[in-house]
């Protein structure tokens, strides 16, 4: 390293060199990604793995080739998410001009806290966030970019408490005359956004600010934070709510639920209705939701981190997420759907300044009242991590280069993709079985390999086509030249889970998965 910058203030021609090849690996990456006859990954085994790569941290640094070599060979048995024969994830894909926005990211290397080291950034954070609340169906609010749906999620509850007991901060427990009680799908994300272990993790959290203000002599903050206070998580319930078969949440139960709750003295505050689930992709029904948590005065949060791509579609928004607009708090990922790299995850408030009352530490190393510019412009205080990954230029980007109107075309491409994926397979009843009709571009079905072709539909035939999911699964990661999830849920065994998010994907790649999936399980 000592022959680049900034090392070498000489070594200008040397950096180019390097930056060079490495953009040639990337662009080899790209290019390989887009090909059809290239295969989706190279699998290997773990202990295969620990064999082919060299991850030892010398005591010595390495030669500029010897990092070139490194690139390359990391990315060689890298999986191929952006291929258009991935259907492994919710998150698929490669858009370039994303990319692009995440090259320069990483180049301008900056944190999102301040205005004072990223004025560009905070601006296009303030305008992209606007605008989606807008597509939303907010007048105001606020929003901010967060790590992830699940810590998206944990705003929204931590603002919902805040917002009926505002004292909790400083008073703790005693703010809190009852038990708490949340509720959400069965089928909402293993109910992991709003359940234990993300309680877990705010009591961590919790503890951590408390040191750190500690350390920077804020007794007042560590009180308001101490793990006494933290314990009040665990006087929160979450119910899960009962559903359709088709994955909706059940208004009715949410009702009874409610209703059950209150006659005991606890304090129902807080519904997490979801639109797009993980799995099957439902959309609980909002407006019903909206009514019932309006007549009890439950904060409403909608995870659409999955689904909320499909509000840019005039097409599929309706009924999908009629109602989303009396949310109060809404979370949506554009790593999904839209395809932004990731991570970008977002939540969105109707109501302004809840962020920033709930999770505010005046750290005064930072947030300095008397600064030469107009500090509403500092975001950092608005979130319990301060420091935030810059995740906003690469959608600004992307949404400077489609349009609202290209978004629009992508999300019904995927949909209709979706459709014809779903009539290919009722098409042919012998070897798939459609578990139900896709709300979103989830489509969950059994391979039937010819030996159970004969067998009657029933719970025994599920069982076996259940047991022979995960084998199909393994020889397709063996042959490398598809990828398609699977899991069980409550009511089945195993079952393939295809997801179509990728602009890639076209019928030719559809025809062909349901092709290879046939030439690899027929004998099982």
């Amino acid at each position: 390293m000592k022959n680049i910058l900034p090392y070498n203030l000489e070594g200008l021609p040397a950096t180019r060199e390097f930056l060079l090849k490495v953009t040639d690996i990337l662009l080899d990456f790209v290019k390989e990604t887009n090909d059809r006859d290239k295969k989706v990954l190279e699998f290997h085994h773990p202990a295969d793995m620990w064999k082919l790569l060299d991850l030892e941290i010398p005591e010595r640094g390495l030669t500029l080739q010897q990092l070139i070599d490194d690139c390359s060979k990391t990315l060689r048995y890298q999986v191929r998410t952006g291929h258009p024969r991935f259907f492994n994830q919710l998150s698929c894909g490669l858009d370039l001009v994303s990319m692009a926005g995440e090259w320069l990211t990483a180049t301008a290397n900056t944190n999102m806290f301040t205005y004072e080291i990223a004025p560009v950034f905070i601006l296009m954070e303030h305008v992209v966030m606007e605008k989606m609340r807008e597509v939303i169906g907010f007048k105001g609010g606020d929003s901010i970019l967060a790590p992830g749906g699940s810590v998206s999620n944990l705003y929204a509850f931590l603002a919902a408490r805040h917002k009926m007991f505002p004292y909790y901060k400083e008073k703790g427990l005693s703010s809190i005359p009852g038990q708490l009680v949340m509720y959400t799908s069965d089928q909402v994300r293993n109910i992991k956004p709003v359940c234990m272990p993300l309680f877990r993790q705010e009591l961590r959290l919790c503890r951590r600010v408390g040191d750190r203000q500690l350390h920077r002599g804020s007794q007042r903050r560590q009180e308001q934070f101490d793990s006494i206070s933290c314990v009040a998580l665990m006087k929160t319930s979450t119910l899960p709510v009962a559903v359709l078969s088709r994955g909706r949440m059940i208004p009715e139960e949410l009702e009874r639920l409610v209703l059950e709750r209150k006659s005991r003295g606890h304090i129902p505050f807080f519904v997490n209705a979801t639109s797009g689930t993980t799995v099957l992709g439902a959309f609980d029904p909002l407006e019903p939701i909206a009514d019932i948590c309006q007549k009890y005065r439950m904060w409403l949060h909608v995870d659409a981190a999955w689904g909320g791509g499909l509000l840019l579609s005039r097409k599929y928004r309706h009924p999908r997420l009629t109602g989303i607009e009396r949310a109060d708090s809404v979370t949506w990922n554009p790593h999904k759907l839209m395809g932004t790299l990731l991570q970008c995850s977002t939540i969105h408030f109707k109501e302004d300044g809840l962020l920033l009352s709930c999770n505010q530490m005046s750290a005064d190393y930072l947030f300095m009242q008397d600064k030469l510019y107009d500090v509403r412009y500092d975001t950092g205080d608005k979130v319990i991590q301060c420091g935030r990954h810059n995740d906003i230029f690469k959608l600004w980007l992307q949404w400077r280069a489609k349009g609202t109107e290209g978004f629009e075309k992508h999300m019904d491409r995927l949909m209709d993709l979706t459709a014809y994926m779903v009539r290919k397979i009722k098409s042919m009843p012998d070897k798939f079985h459609l578990i139900l009709e896709p709300e979103c571009v989830n489509v969950s079905f059994w391979y039937v390999p010819t030996r159970l072709r004969p067998m009657p539909h029933g719970k025994e035939k599920e069982k076996l086509l259940g047991e022979i999911t995960p084998v199909l699964k393994g020889r397709m990661m063996q042959a490398g030249t598809l990828m398609v999830g699977y899991q069980p849920d409550d009511r089945r065994p195993n079952f393939f889970r295809n997801i179509i998010s990728s602009a890639a994907v076209t019928e030719v790649d559809v025809d062909f998965l349901l092709t290879e999936m046939d030439r690899l399980g027929h004998d099982l």
